[in-house]
C-alpha cells in the first residue's frame, strides 16, 4: 500500500488536528484543495476536500455513523498517550476514549478528529 486519503470538510480544521499530532505538512496547504506528506518508512497521508471529491465522483456522499478508517499513533510512553491525549481534548478537540491500561498491554486513548475520524494513541504499558 502505498497511502492512506482522508476525506474532510474542512481542510484547514484536520491540518491543524494532524499537525499538533506531529506530521510535517507545509504550513501553506489549507489553500490547496489536495494535500499530501510522506510519512517516515515512505508512505504518505493524503488530504482531499468533499467537494474535490464530489468533482470526479458526483454520486459520493459523506459517511454517516461508526468509523470507516482508523489511525493509530505510537507514543513513546504510557505518560505520552496521557499528555497527547490532554493536548488535543485541552485544545477543544473531542475525546472518545479517555487513556486507559488496555488488557493487550499498552496504554490507549482515541480522539476524534475534526471530521469525526477515531485516531488512536498508544504506547507499550510497562
Amino acid at each position: 500500500m502505498d497511502a492512506i486519503g482522508i476525506i474532510t470538510a474542512d481542510l484547514a480544521a484536520s491540518l491543524a488536528f494532524y499537525r499538533r499530532l506531529g506530521l510535517d505538512i507545509p504550513a501553506d496547504a489549507e489553500s490547496a484543495p489536495h494535500v499530501e506528506v510522506t510519512l517516515p518508512g515512505g508512505q504518505r497521508l493524503l488530504w482531499d476536500t468533499e467537494d474535490v471529491i464530489g468533482s470526479f465522483d458526483p454520486d459520493w456522499t459523506a459517511p454517516r455513523g461508526g468509523e470507516r478508517l482508523g489511525l493509530a499513533f505510537l507514543c513513546d510512553s504510557p505518560a505520552e498517550v496521557d499528555a497527547v491525549y490532554d493536548d488535543l481534548t485541552g485544545a477543544g478537540y473531542r475525546g472518545h476514549l479517555k487513556p486507559w491500561d488496555a488488557v493487550w498491554g499498552q496504554r490507549y486513548a482515541t480522539v476524534l478528529d475534526p471530521d469525526g475520524c477515531a485516531v488512536s494513541l498508544f504506547a507499550a504499558n510497562g
